[in-house]
C-alpha cells in the first residue's frame, strides 16, 4: 500500500472517531455507567465501518491511562469527576488516536491547560521540525495554567497495527528529539496535572496485547493466541472482548506472549487532564486528523 493510500485510510478512520467522541460527550454524566460509554464507542465506531484500535480508555481523576472497564462492571460516574476519554479507530490497520477530557466537577483550568498544550504544539509542526521543540512547548503551555506535565507518559508515532510507534514526543523539555519528516502520522497527546507530575502501575488490568506468539504446550493457550492474532494482531484487547479464562491469560502474560496494560495513577493522587489529536506531518503544516 502506498502513502496515499495509507493517509486515507487513517482520514477515514479519523472522521468516524471524532463523529463518535462528539456522540459521546453529552452521554457522559452523572449516575452512567462507565461500561455503557466504553461499548457505544466501541460499537459505534463498528457501525461506522472501522473498528476500534484498542479498548477504549475511560480514565477517572487521578487515573491517567490503561483503564477500561470489566465485563458486568457496575461502576458509574460520580459528581465532581474529571473523566478522560481515549479512543482509537482504525481501518486495516490504519489508526487514528484521540482523547478529551469532561468535567464532571470543577477542573476547567486543568482541561484547558491539557487542550491548550495539543493545539500550542500542533501549531509548531511541520517537515523537519523537531520533536524537542514541541515538547517545550507542550510543557511550557501546562506549567502556563501553574500545573505540571506528566513526564512518563508521551505522545507517539501511529504506524499499521501499532497504536504505539516511535517517535515518543514527550510533555517536558528534551535536549534531544526526532525530526518530523513529511508524511509521517504522529499523536500529539499531553498529560496535565495538580500533583507532581508522574504515574505508576496500580494492580488493576483489563488490557493486554499479543507481542510474542511463541509455540506454547497448552491447546487452549494456542487457540487463545490463534484468535487473538486473527481478530487483533498486535493491536491492544479488552478482556471483555474475548471469552476466555483469567488463568490462562496470566499465563500468557508470564510466558511472554502478551502484554498487560496495568491502569496507570498519579503518584500523589492528583487529578489528570489528557488532550489527544492525531495529525500528518505536512511540509509547511500539519493536518488534523481527529479535528
Amino acid at each position: 500500500m502506498n502513502l496515499d493510500e495509507a493517509i486515507e485510510k487513517t482520514l477515514k478512520a479519523g472522521e468516524i472517531l471524532k463523529k463518535v467522541i462528539k456522540e459521546v460527550e453529552e452521554k457522559v454524566v452523572v449516575g452512567k455507567k462507565i461500561l455503557d460509554i466504553a461499548e457505544f464507542i466501541e460499537n459505534r465506531i463498528t457501525e461506522l465501518g472501522a473498528k476500534p484500535a484498542f479498548p477504549c480508555n475511560i480514565s477517572i481523576n487521578s487515573d491517567a491511562a490503561h483503564f477500561t472497564p470489566r465485563r458486568g462492571d457496575e461502576r458509574v460516574f460520580k459528581m465532581g469527576d474529571l473523566v478522560k476519554i481515549d479512543a482509537g479507530a482504525h481501518i486495516d490497520g490504519h489508526i487514528a488516536d484521540m482523547a478529551i477530557s469532561i468535567d464532571l466537577g470543577e477542573n476547567e483550568k486543568l482541561i484547558k491547560a491539557c487542550k491548550d498544550a495539543v493545539f500550542n504544539a500542533i501549531d509548531s509542526i511541520k517537515d523537519g521540525v523537531n520533536t524537542a521543540k514541541i515538547s517545550k512547548i507542550i510543557e511550557e503551555t501546562i506549567k502556563k495554567y501553574g500545573f505540571k506535565p506528566v513526564v512518563n507518559l508521551s505522545g507517539h508515532g501511529l504506524m499499521p497495527y501499532l497504536a504505539h510507534a516511535p517517535p515518543n514526543i514527550y510533555n517536558y523539555a528534551t535536549q534531544r528529539g526526532v525530526e518530523l519528516k513529511e508524511g509521517m502520522i504522529i499523536a500529539i497527546e499531553p498529560f496535565a496535572t495538580n500533583g507532581v507530575g508522574r504515574v505508576a502501575e496500580r494492580g488493576e488490568c483489563e488490557i493486554y496485547s499479543l507481542v510474542n506468539p511463541k509455540p506454547v504446550r497448552l491447546k487452549a493457550m494456542r487457540e487463545i493466541i490463534s484468535e487473538i492474532s486473527e481478530k487483533f494482531r498486535t493491536l491492544p484487547f479488552a478482556k471483555r472482548w474475548i471469552n476466555k479464562s483469567e488463568l490462562l491469560i496470566s499465563k500468557l502474560v508470564r510466558e511472554g506472549v502478551f502484554r498487560e496494560y496495568p491502569v496507570l495513577s498519579e503518584v500523589s493522587k492528583g487529578f489528570v487532564s489528557q488532550w489527544e489529536h492525531t495529525v500528518i506531518v505536512e511540509k509547511d503544516s500539519a493536518r488534523v486528523v481527529t479535528f
